[in-house]
């Protein structure tokens, strides 16, 4: 007994800008022109990154409807267990589609992208808050029957198209449609829109997700599971851009004197850090700001030569976190890098835009009170934060936020005005504020270390619980002050390292404080 026709279930998660759209488009183009009806939906979604959205794509052949004599019910939304293409602009969609149930075993093919676009959730942990890549991969080469993981975003880029184009490519190689690929570059002709890039990057996505197949799973037929994490863009937490693990970068003839002191008077296994630091710190503040931070770890390297294994660890840590710290983002910082060169570059390169095209750039700013008092001079910044009708003024002038458009000569100049302020950076209230803490930090390092190394270890990257600006900062810099209070205490314990590191995971572990307070007592 033959089965029924039943329709193809196709759905697609892009997020916004992608073209999942379009894509959905270019299939249901394809199958009306090619003996299927064809129907699509699109459910707007506020996911993951603000912006997600899943396409519904239901094809069902056309003489099937004409010899039943009716015409099919086709579903408007994907039910778990009964789709037969799952497409993912990004890995985390691919991961939330296994989630839902959209993926089967037995049924779905899984095309998905391997680059990563970081949701909010990860973004403002506390601390490395990153979902594991090789996790969302093999919970999807284990959930689907066929799974197709390639790098297409680095495909469009690399064609100068939008990632659709590429994953139509993919979807073409799979096999899991009934079309050829003349057929699939056909509905791309139609459209009629971008039709040479388009055809570029899908002849680029073929390439890309053609690949031996191969079985995971010696119970299943054989599963044709193309993965390629080579690709992955996987960017470090925050800070981790001073790391002994990275590669020295080139030094410039300016900071070229500080790199001599830093290979003649520092250990070999601190210069990779050193030598990333110092151009940072001259790049943020001046020469003499970077001379300070090699100052500053002068001591630290004496004594962790007398107290230390020899690894010099404690010297490295203290260095990467004491760069980062010295390197804190404030107004005056945001406005430097926003009106570099470099940036606009970029910009234009991600946007596609063309020589004959114009190309704006708007920048949506939302100062607080605080942000401002803190890059004023150290006695008018205390005033405006102790003042109740000066910070009720400045609330009200900032309470809306600015857009300014920094490819125009006045929201330019508004910008380079506030970055031509960093030499009076230094008597700044929040300057003033920062290098206090930071010298505390670096006595407590000191002092410890000759008492008690693996907890001056501990309590040399302690600073990593304080991050981020506005709220996030002010968590930080709460939790930051209760532990380092702690150490008094702890220091009475045998295992006083491994409690301190406990109560930064537990800092790290949530929002409220609630299990930082729970550790503390």
């Amino acid at each position: 007994m033959s089965r029924p026709p039943r329709a193809i279930t196709i759905a697609i998660l892009a997020m916004g800008g992608e073209g999942g759209g379009v894509l959905a488009d270019w299939i249901v183009d394809m199958a009306e022109h090619n003996g299927y009806l064809a129907q699509t939906t699109s459910v707007p979604g506020v996911a993951q990154r603000t912006g997600a959205t899943i396409y519904y794509v239901e094809l069902f052949p056309e003489a099937a409807a004409v010899a039943a004599g009716k015409d099919p019910v086709l579903a408007l939304m994907p039910v778990p267990g009964e789709v037969d293409i799952v497409i993912a602009s990004e890995l985390m969609e691919a991961g939330r589609a296994v989630q839902r149930g959209l993926v089967t075993p037995d049924r779905t093919t899984l095309i998905a992208s391997t680059h990563r676009v970081y949701s909010m959730i990860e973004k403002t942990h506390a601390g490395d808050g990153r979902i594991d890549n090789a996790g969302l991969l093999a919970s999807g080469a284990a959930a689907a029957r066929v799974f197709v993981a390639r790098d297409f975003a680095r495909v469009a880029a690399d064609t100068g198209s939008v990632i659709s184009a590429p994953l139509l490519g993919a979807l073409a190689t799979s096999g899991a449609l009934p079309f050829g690929r003349a057929q699939f570059e056909e509905a791309i002709r139609r459209a009629g829109v971008g039709v040479t890039a388009s055809l570029a990057a899908f002849a680029a996505g073929v390439a890309a997700s053609s690949a031996p197949a191969t079985s995971t799973n010696g119970k299943r037929r054989p599963l044709p599971i193309m993965t390629d994490t080579a690709g992955l863009d996987v960017a470090p937490p925050a800070g981790a851009a001073i790391g002994a693990e990275r590669a020295a970068p080139s030094i410039g003839p300016r900071v070229r004197h500080l790199a001599d002191r830093v290979e003649r008077t520092f250990p070999d296994a601190s210069h990779a850090v050193l030598l990333a630091a110092v151009p940072r710190l001259a790049d943020y503040q001046d020469m003499r700001y970077a001379g300070e931070y090699l100052d500053r770890l002068d001591v630290v390297r004496d004594v962790d030569a007398r107290y230390g294994a020899g690894d010099y660890a404690l010297l490295t840590e203290t260095a990467r976190q004491l760069a980062l710290w010295m390197s804190y983002e404030d107004a005056i910082r945001v406005a430097d890098l926003k009106i570099r060169r470099p940036r606009f570059d970029r910009v234009q390169a991600e946007s596609h835009a063309t020589d004959n095209q114009v190309l704006h750039i708007d920048e949506f700013l939302h100062p607080q009170v605080d942000q401002v008092a803190e890059i004023l001079p150290v006695r008018a910044g205390r005033w405006l934060l102790g003042s109740r009708w000066a910070r009720a003024v400045v609330g009200r002038l900032t309470r809306k936020g600015k857009v300014l458009r920094t490819t125009s000569l006045f929201g330019f100049l508004q910008l380079y005005v506030m970055a031509a302020l960093r030499p009076a950076r230094r008597r700044a209230l929040r300057f003033q504020q920062e290098h206090a803490r930071i010298r505390e930090w670096l006595d407590h390092v000191a002092a410890l270390a000759r008492d008690d190394y693996p907890l001056a270890l501990s309590v040399a990257a302690a600073p990593r619980l304080v991050k981020g600006y506005g709220d996030t900062r002010e968590r930080g810099n709460r939790n930051y002050d209760l532990v380092m209070a702690a150490i008094p205490s702890l220091r009475q314990a045998p295992d006083a390292a491994a409690r301190f590191r406990g109560l930064c995971q537990a800092a790290l572990a949530d929002d409220s404080g609630e299990k930082l307070a729970a550790a503390l007592r």
